[in-house]
């Protein structure tokens, strides 16, 4: 059984401006994701992608992208991916993020986040599960990895 979210998605998706609409729906439901105006673009079990333009609320004082606003765009997209792969029987939180700031970040930004989704009937526990995000500028140059660890339970 999927989570609320991912029907959402699963519904607006394909529909014109059907994911602009949900990334707004995003935006609302977790309001600091806003400042960074996300745009999911991929939404499945284990991977999402998530677009952030470089816009004026985002800049730093030497007009690139700064850094928390790419941490932001790395949860975005690791809670996504965690809402498509998470069935309802489990929950997770996050409890952990590693970050490099590998360049500047002078354009605007993809974050992917993937995971190889396991068997959810074996995870009778508590298990961390490490999400890597790779966040990109607009000539596919990774400029921040993050390694975003969740906490994943039985619900």
């Amino acid at each position: 059984m999927t989570s609320p979210t991912y029907r959402a998605w699963q519904q607006l998706a394909d529909k014109p401006l059907g994911s602009r609409l949900f990334s707004a729906a995003a935006m609302v439901r977790v309001p600091y994701f806003a400042s960074v105006l996300p745009h999911i673009r991929r939404m499945e079990p284990g991977l999402a992608e998530v677009d952030v333009p470089k816009w004026f609320y985002v800049y730093n004082h030497l007009h690139t992208v700064h850094a928390i606003a790419s941490c932001n765009a790395a949860e975005a997209a690791m809670g996504m991916l965690m809402e498509a792969t998470v069935p309802r029987s489990h929950r997770w939180i996050p409890k952990s993020m590693t970050v490099a700031y590998l360049q500047k970040a002078t354009t605007s930004l993809r974050a992917t986040a993937r995971l190889d989704p396991p068997d959810f009937t074996q995870i009778t526990d508590g298990v961390e599960f490490v999400i890597p995000v790779s966040v990109v500028d607009d000539h596919g140059t990774e400029v921040v990895h993050a390694d975003i660890t969740c906490w994943v339970t039985p619900a």
